[in-house]
Order: C-alpha cells, then structure tokens, then sequence
C-alpha cells in the first residue's frame, strides 16, 4: 500500500480483518450470549470510533471504555450505542456522565450516592452496572459483601442496576484460580432474588476456554485485534495493525565499527545496514535494541544497536538489493516474527502495551482489505473544538480555512470579515433567527403623501434576555447604531420629514410565545427606543421561543422603493409585500449571501413574497428591494 501513502511512518488498520476475527469469536458465544466490545486506550489503539462502528455493525450491544473522556468522546464523534465506562469515575464526573447518557461501573457507596442524587435533580434515571471483586483485588465490591451493597444500591432512586460483573485475573493461565473466580461470582448470581439484565466476567480468553458459560455478556478485546494471548489460536486470528516506515538511509559497516549508543552492536563483518526514521518515541519499545525484527522486501532484518529516540538501524545483510524509499514493516503483517504477541515476548513484555503505544507520531489508515477507507491525525485524536482556549481556537480555524481553501488571503478574509463578526467577544453568545417572515402592507392613510404601512415580524430565536428593545431611528447614522447592539429585535427608520413621535411609529403589539409584553418608551431628538419586558421572561431565558412584534407607521409616496434587510444570521425567510393598486407596478430585486443567492419569488394580486427553504441559511445584510 506504500504507492498510496507518503509518510515518514503510518499504521495501517485492517477493518476486514478485525470484523473477520468477531466472527469467529462469535461462533464461541452460547446462544443466550451478546458482546461487549473493549475500545478503551482508542482501541488499544486502532481508532475506538471506527472499531466501535464495526463492532456493532457485528451484532455488539456494548462498548466498553476506560473512563469518562473515552465515552464522551465516543459520543461526540456519533455513537449513541450503550457504554460502560469500566473504571471507577470520580465524583466530578458524575455531571457529564449523565449528560453524555454514560454507564458507570459501580462499586463504591459513596460514589453511588452521589450519583442518585444528581440523576435524581437531572430528572434522569442512570443505568448502572456493579462490579464485583471475586480475586482480582483492584477496583470492585468485595463478594462477600455483595449482596447486601446491591440491596443497598437498589433502594437508592433514580438508578437502575442494569449490569453486575466481574473480571478474570489470568484467564489465559490460571485455570483453577480462574474457576474459582467463577465459582464465587456464579454463587453470587444465584443469590440474587431480582433479575439483572446484563451478567458478565468473561474476557476473550475467557470465552475461548469455555467459562462462565452461564453469563449472557462477553466483554471482547485483545483477541478482536488479531493477538493470541493463548499461543493456540494464531492461525485463526488476523492482527488488524501494521506499523510501517521506510529506510531512510543504507550505509556500509566494516568488521569490528559498533552502531548506536554505549556500542551494544559490534559489526561481526563488513557488511550493509538501513536507518528507519522512528524511534523509541514512535512506540517501537526501546526494549526491543538488538532483539526486535522487521520486514524489507520480504526478508526478516534484525534490529542492531539501542533502539534511539527517532532512530531504528538494522541490518541488511539479507536484502543486499534494498534501496532508500523501500517499505519497512516493524509489527503486524502476517509473518510469524511480526506479530505483537512474539515481538513483546522478546523482551517479556506485554502486548497490549506495544499496541497501545505503537505509532504515536505515525498517521493511521483505515482500510478494508487494500482499498483505504480515510485516515486519522497525527496526534490520534479528532478535533474537539473544547479542547482548546479561545485563542488557538481562533488561529486553528483561521488557518483551517486557509488550507481548505487553498489561498491565505482568501482564508484570513473570511475569518475576519464573516466568523470573526459572531465570535468577536467570548462572552458573546451566537444564536440565530429561525423560520423569520415579515410581512409588510401598504395602505392609503389620511396623509396623501404617505402610505400606511403595517408591518408583522415573526421567528424564533434563543432569548437571551429579560426584555429587549425596539427602535425607530430618524436617521441612516442612528439606525446603524442599533445594528451593534444585541438587545435590538426591531428597526425601523423613520421618513425624516416626520415627526418622531409614537403616532408616526408605532409598536401595537409585541409577544414572546404568546405572552403580551409590556412596552416603556425612551424618547430623544434622534430616537424612540420601546423597552419590551414581561415578568415571566427571566425564567425562559437561555430557550428557543417564537417571538412576535406588529408595528404601524407612514411610509413616503416618493420613495418608490422599500428595502427589507436582514439583520442576523437566519435560517429559513419569508417576506411578503402587500400594496395598494394605486401603487402600479412593483419589481422585487432580491440581495441574497447565502446557499440560495435567487430565492423563491411568488405573486398573487397586490402581494409579492420572496421564500427560501426552511433550512435555508441567510447571512446578515440580505434582503429584497420592492421598487415601484
């Protein structure tokens, strides 16, 4: 696959391959039992999203992570499948826990109360599954106090016990102390006078051996990934990872010249050696200098010398033909060497260290067999905008923009004149207009110089506070002033040949999701300003609500044209003007920034409207000018 990427290093994850391994897992399972799959550690580090979506497109009803941030991630990425965070969490955690509709594992009455009382001022019932220590001795409720800490459990309100497992301490080599484990768990199980949906103490190796057969949940993990902790299942299971590199180097050694720090590799001859441009700081374990393998066309090649920071040499005496540029497999593939359960065994280690830290600066590539998917960021984690303060916020998006569009200048414009326009204070909430229509109609008035012109303004938006202002302006200069000020709902100006008074501009009634409001008016030579409020509208604020202002004013004959514009970002408009026939003929010209830039024009009569979508997105400034 090395024609299709250009790397420095890259992790390649076969998606087939893991889906190939549930299924034959699967055929272990008793015809009561479901899986959860383990995607703690990003999946012991192949992707925790796209593992956790190809686990449930197998059938898995559960994932399992780590702790809070490894479900909350999940869930802000798109998976709404159940997850149980298997550690303890911490009384901090318990307001998000909720929030992003996580499972805790619990085995802690204090924590338990804790989290009864939140769910219970929440409004929302938390499930909950207990975790039982039958010999392990980490986290979980002792056995032999067990039953009367469910009891407890239960009678607290607004938790449900949906789950009681425990975990395996050596499955995969300690079979009598493993049924012993099983013996005290299932003793437990058969205590219990209420039912439980979910019962669970098997891990992979646990379901291979045949225990606890009597549960309905098996937590699936290492074996999912390809590696056999139990040294009899190679040929059955594909490993999904495969780090890469490439040499980067090939130079000539004479007999008796060492390589690397402190001299630990001695050249026995002349001979050739490559350079791989990763290191210990990659995750390919320091402990594997002078033990470790990797693949160059085909050929096993021997690690050489301390394994360095950003620096791997190994010796090409094999492949006397290899040339910069050539592939470098260091773990995975299907060579027997490669494999993580025999690369850790070199130096005692474990491999789900080694999965979890390989290619910590290498770009993972998610593949189903040789066709690839899309891949992943260096730094092994998606964006969240959360994680970063306001200002790097600012310079990522400023520079993302740039980069998508292919041009600096294009990308700092539309920052600073469109984005920078709603997030130019911190504090400054954005919210938007939905489903805004306005409608205007003309009428003769007892003015012959002037129409009457009454307008009814309706959309919804999130109140962002306990009163706001309507404003007639006699002026261009003033009028803009009110565009500044996030309290204003409504702007009218005022023809200046008119007297700016409430009988020239009037508020007739204005409504919050059908509440009457209240009006004060503020009166200046430049100016009416009409303070709406309603004693109500502290409780709503923060909610959407459908909001509802009429006016009556005059408009000038003479103007021959009438200009609507939006003032705030929208989605979806609807403006309508209504005329007298006195009026003749009238020519809408629509000034539309948006996805649509020629909305929808309809006429019936003396009416006029312009209609874009209702998920239509409008910036601020568009508008129409009826022109007659």
């Amino acid at each position: 696959m090395k024609q299709n990427i250009s790397e420095r290093s890259w992790v390649e994850i076969d998606l087939a391959a893991f889906r190939k391994n549930l299924q034959f897992l699967k055929g272990y399972l008793k015809p009561q039992q479901d899986f959860l799959q383990i995607v703690k550690a990003d999946a012991y580090g192949h992707g925790a999203k796209e593992i956790a979506e190809a686990a449930l497109a197998e059938g898995a009803v559960y994932l399992g992570v780590a702790n809070l941030e490894e479900g909350k991630l999940l869930r802000i990425q798109g998976i709404d499948a159940p997850i149980l965070i298997l550690s303890p969490s911490l009384p901090n955690e318990i307001d998000e826990i909720i929030k992003y509709n996580l499972v805790p594992a619990v085995s802690n009455m204090d924590f338990a109360l804790k989290l009864s009382k939140a769910a219970l001022k929440a409004e929302h019932w938390v499930k909950i599954h207990i975790k039982i220590d039958t010999g392990m001795h980490r986290s979980g409720c002792r056995s032999d106090k067990a039953l009367i800490f469910l009891e407890d459990i239960a009678a607290l309100p607004s938790l449900e016990i949906e789950g009681i497992f425990s975990h395996f301490s050596s499955a995969e080599n300690d079979p009598d102390f493993s049924r012993m484990q099983e013996r005290l768990f299932r003793e437990l199980i058969d205590r219990i006078p209420r039912k439980i949906p979910y019962v669970h103490i098997a891990n992979s190796a646990g379901l291979i051996s045949g225990k606890a057969d009597f549960c309905n949940l098996v937590r699936l993990g290492i074996f999912s990934f390809g590696i056999d902790s139990i040294g009899t299942l190679t040929d059955s299971l594909t490993p999904v990872m495969t780090f890469k590199s490439s040499l980067s180097q090939i130079k000539e050694i004479k007999l008796g010249e060492s390589v690397g720090y402190q001299r630990e590799w001695i050249a026995p001859r002349d001979g050739h050696y490559g350079i791989i441009p990763i290191g210990y700081a990659d995750g390919y374990d320091f402990l594997l200098s002078n033990k470790g393998k990797v693949l160059v066309s085909g050929c096993i090649c021997p690690v050489i010398g301390r394994i360095s920071m950003d620096m791997i040499s190994i010796d090409l005496s094999a492949v006397p033909k290899a040339k910069c540029g050539d592939e470098v497999v260091l773990l995975g593939n299907d060579h027997p060497e490669l494999r993580v359960e025999n690369l850790a065994a070199l130096y005692n280690g474990s491999a789900y260290e080694l999965l979890c830290q390989v290619g910590r600066r290498a770009r993972r590539f998610f593949k189903t067999k040789d066709h690839i998917l899309h891949s992943a960021p260096l730094a092994r984690r998606d964006f969240i905008a959360a994680d970063f303060g306001d200002s790097k916020l600012n310079q990522i998006i400023s520079s993302a923009l740039a980069k998508r569009l292919q041009s600096d200048e294009i990308g700092d414009l539309i920052y600073r004149e469109i984005l920078r326009t709603f997030f130019y204070n911190k504090d400054r909430d954005v919210h938007y207009r939905r489903g805004f229509i306005h409608e205007i109609r003309f009428s003769d008035s007892d003015n012959e110089a002037y129409f009457k012109a009454d307008t009814r303004l309706r959309y919804s938006k999130v109140l962002e506070s306990d009163y706001f202002i309507v404003a007639c302006a006699a002026s261009d200069e003033i009028l803009r002033g009110y565009f500044m000020r996030k309290d204003v709902e409504y702007r009218w100006l005022l023809d200046p040949s008119l007297i700016l008074n409430t009988e020239n501009f009037k508020v007739n009634s204005v409504k919050v999701n059908g509440l009457s409001l209240s009006s004060s008016l503020k009166h200046s030579p430049e100016a009416l300003e009409i303070r709406c409020s309603h004693p109500d509208l502290e409780q709503l604020r923060g909610k959407e609500l459908e909001f509802e202002i009429n006016t009556s004013t005059l408009y000038p004959k003479s103007s021959h044209q009438l200009s609507v514009f939006i003032s705030e970002l929208t989605r979806g408009v609807e403006i309508s003007f209504s005329y007298p026939k006195s009026l003749g003929h009238v020519e809408p010209v629509s000034i539309f920034s948006g996805q649509q830039k020629n909305p929808l024009l309809s006429y019936n009569g003396q009416c006029i409207t312009l209609k874009t979508k209702a998920d239509e997105w409008i910036f601020p400034l568009s508008g129409v000018v009826f022109t007659y």
